[in-house]
């Protein structure tokens, strides 16, 4: 049961938060996924910001979050794999939940000129989800490896921990370049491409206790 529930929340909830990028660009004229985050599309002021954010971004984090639940529920008993699941379920899901409830200020308020509080929680939480969910990957992968048939996925998440990991600091390192959107789209896709390989390893192994 828990492994059908994983299968369709990782991937209902990978796959909003996708189409919700895409749809959200094609409405937001002149907007770029190469230079703009991706709050900047349910920002204060854009274009259909509620709607993105209340059927979109915030029910995809939701998802992702009960994903983390039912993948601790369906693999083997691990304190290592517990804190890494729970730190990509409350970093990453319900990160992405704040985030979607206190979306920043109009156009993200990129120099942080008299920010409001939404803007600072939301600054704060992104903050906290992308410095929690690489290493909340390193631990799963480590576990992994115990798993049953899960050299292959050890392996895949080490590398998707690597990448995300190294795209974060490249993004902390200059918030102002014009690649900025590019950036956190890889450090977005590492993280949605491991769900998806997760939810694979899931469907395809039983658990072992």
């Amino acid at each position: 049961m828990c492994k059908t529930k994983a299968f369709w929340t990782g991937i209902s909830g990978t796959v909003l938060f996708i189409l919700t990028t895409i749809v959200g660009g094609i409405l937001y004229p002149d907007y770029s996924h190469v230079s703009q985050f991706i709050s900047e599309l349910y920002a204060v002021d854009a274009p259909h910001d509620d709607f993105l954010r209340f059927f979109g971004y915030i029910p995809s984090g939701f998802l992702l979050l009960l994903f983390s639940i039912f993948a601790i529920m369906e693999t083997s008993k691990s304190i290592v794999k517990t804190i890494g699941f729970l730190g990509m379920g409350i970093g990453y899901g319900f990160g992405t939940i704040i985030c979607g409830v206190f979306n920043c200020d109009a156009d993200c308020n990129p120099h942080f000129i008299n920010p409001s509080l939404s803007q600072i929680i939301h600054n704060f939480m992104g903050f906290l989800t992308y410095c929690v969910t690489p290493v909340s990957l390193f631990l799963i992968a480590i576990a992994a490896r115990k798993w049953k048939n899960g050299v292959w996925f050890s392996n895949s998440t080490f590398i998707l921990s690597f990448i995300s990991f190294c795209f974060v600091g490249l993004l902390n390192a200059n918030f102002h370049s014009p690649y900025k959107g590019l950036i956190q789209r890889v450090i977005e896709g590492s993280i949605l491409l491991w769900v998806l390989l997760c939810v694979y390893y899931l469907s395809k192994n039983k658990r072992t206790y």
